[in-house]
């Protein structure tokens, strides 16, 4: 095996997978220390550049979880680190009008229904909310925090722009972990300086599909709104995050002393 780079979530990692991050480095309220080098997210992972598969395979990636649909994962296929297992673990309904941005976008007329006249600002609220409830999302959660307990490390999972899908993945595993709130939003927040190569693809989108790049903006950033959605029907719908936790993704208490063992100093 070779050697691992130690790493901090500051700076760019890979320079062809911006927003590829080490979630290591948070303090908890107890005054812990997330472990470095066991535990990054990332956006999509299929473009990765000749110089940056060096550094790539330099992290000691073990466990590649890929949060997106079927959909994606076929039009677009990860490259695996060497040595590593990779697993599909849709956390979003794939037939689902978000799941399927690509198609849906090319029509023009079901795009301004869809997205026109500020309901993309709606859409992202509800996008948030099914993270929290569908039994797509409740299963892929729940095999994402027993694989980071469980599975070997370092492990790296992601999604397409990796802000979303993979934004709430992190807020709960820090969440689990015991880092405060208003550093989870901070490290949220800090997708949106990553997102050079969304906005290209909007934008080409957003020409295509004659809808208003206004219109669409707000599909391209995150913002502590749509986390604070998140959390927000969590305790609607559950009552409290322990119990999203151990009714909603059914995870046992011991999985989760064993998750907390594994990631922190």
């Amino acid at each position: 095996m070779g050697s691992v780079a130690i790493v901090t979530n500051d700076g760019f990692l890979l320079s062809s997978a911006p927003n590829f991050r080490d979630l290591g480095g948070h303090r908890t309220r107890e005054g812990r220390t997330v472990r470095e080098g066991l535990l990054y997210r990332s956006d999509a992972l299929h473009t990765l550049s000749e110089p940056d598969l060096t550094t790539y395979n330099g992290f000691g990636i073990r466990q590649l979880i890929d949060l997106r649909t079927s959909h994606e994962r076929d039009r677009l296929p990860d490259v695996i680190p060497d040595g590593a297992e990779y697993a599909a673990i849709g956390v979003q309904n794939a037939e689902a009008a978000g799941a399927n941005f690509v198609d849906l976008l090319s029509d023009p007329e079901r795009a301004r229904a869809v997205f026109g006249d500020g309901a993309a600002e709606r859409f992202m609220f509800a996008v948030y909310r099914d993270l929290v409830t569908e039994d797509e999302a409740l299963q892929g959660y729940r095999e994402l925090v027993e694989r980071a307990a469980k599975g070997p490390t370092a492990l790296v999972f992601h999604c397409s722009a990796g802000k979303d899908r993979t934004g709430w993945g992190a807020a709960l595993l820090l969440t689990l972990l015991g880092v405060e709130r208003e550093a989870i939003v901070a490290d949220y927040l800090v997708s949106n300086d990553r997102q050079a190569a969304t906005d290209h693809w909007m934008r080409t989108i957003s020409a295509d599909s004659g809808l208003p790049w206004e219109d669409i903006a707000p599909m391209t950033r995150v913002r502590a709104d749509y986390l604070e959605k998140a959390f927000t029907t969590v305790d609607t719908v559950y009552g409290s995050f322990d119990a999203y936790v151990a009714e909603g993704l059914g995870l046992s208490q011991a999985t989760l002393e064993e998750f907390a063992d594994r990631m922190l100093d």
